[in-house]
């Protein structure tokens, strides 16, 4: 029998957040452990992110004892590899696939800013435990559906989104997703984006820039007052039920 819902139903409590730099959280998390990187290459963002110093992958390999790359853009693993770094093209939902490449799995297993991309989450999420060891930690980075950043934008009829991305999280609704595929949260934190480029000619895009500026500087208010979810990004540690 459906239990009917009610508003009350439709409230949640929201875990204690603090904000942390997100490469700082993250390399601490990979320190001295086996890791597996999903996502690492960062299409469309490799250039850039070389240029501020922010590739996450490159920050992870100077901490962690091993570390394995693996994504679906053939172009970025090459490029990768061509660089020394040990990484694969492959679906990480593709079990056979895995283990014929002889992915052994870690110790932390981090997904950065790549489950807003896909269209089949879930799936995504059921092919990460072939790659945690029991007890291991999987780490997921994502844009916040409550971030001001947007909030902002919006003002001048704009959203600020990566071409690729499908879809916004909250945390319930990351961790509800995470939930129904065998993972259960242990830990929260939330960071703010670094403004990496300037904005265009056009007054609402300068108008963004400042939005921008002022955004970060009050997500980082709010979060030394105990409002850290208005910050535009998310990080959930997860452990397996499985």
């Amino acid at each position: 029998m459906t239990t009917e819902f009610t508003q009350l139903t439709m409230v949640h409590h929201l875990p204690r957040a603090p904000l942390v730099d997100r490469i700082a959280f993250l390399c601490d998390v990979a320190r001295g452990r086996r890791v597996v990187h999903v996502g690492f290459a960062d299409a469309g963002c490799r250039e850039m992110q070389d240029e501020a110093g922010t590739w996450l992958h490159a920050h992870l390999d100077r901490v962690a004892t091993h570390l394995v790359g693996l994504d679906l853009d053939e172009a970025g693993v090459d490029a990768a590899v061509a660089d020394g770094y040990e990484a694969h093209s492959v679906d990480v939902r593709d079990a056979d696939r895995l283990d014929a490449l002889g992915v052994e799995p870690a110790e932390v297993v981090i997904a950065g800013e790549v489950i807003e991309h896909l269209d089949d989450p879930g799936s995504f999420l059921d092919g990460l435990h072939a790659l945690v060891v029991p007890g291991g930690r999987l780490v997921v980075t994502t844009p916040n559906a409550y971030g001001l950043f947007n909030v902002f934008a919006s003002l001048a009829l704009r959203e600020i989104n990566h071409p690729d991305h499908v879809t916004m999280f909250t945390w319930r609704t990351l961790t509800n997703l995470a939930a129904r595929h065998g993972w259960e949260p242990v830990a929260t934190r939330v960071y703010v984006p670094s403004m990496k480029s300037s904005a265009g000619p056009a007054l609402a895009d300068r108008a963004i820039a400042v939005a921008g500026r002022a955004s970060v500087a009050i997500e980082r208010g709010l979060a030394r007052l105990g409002r850290s979810y208005a910050a535009d990004g998310l990080i959930v540690v997860f452990r397996s039920t499985r």
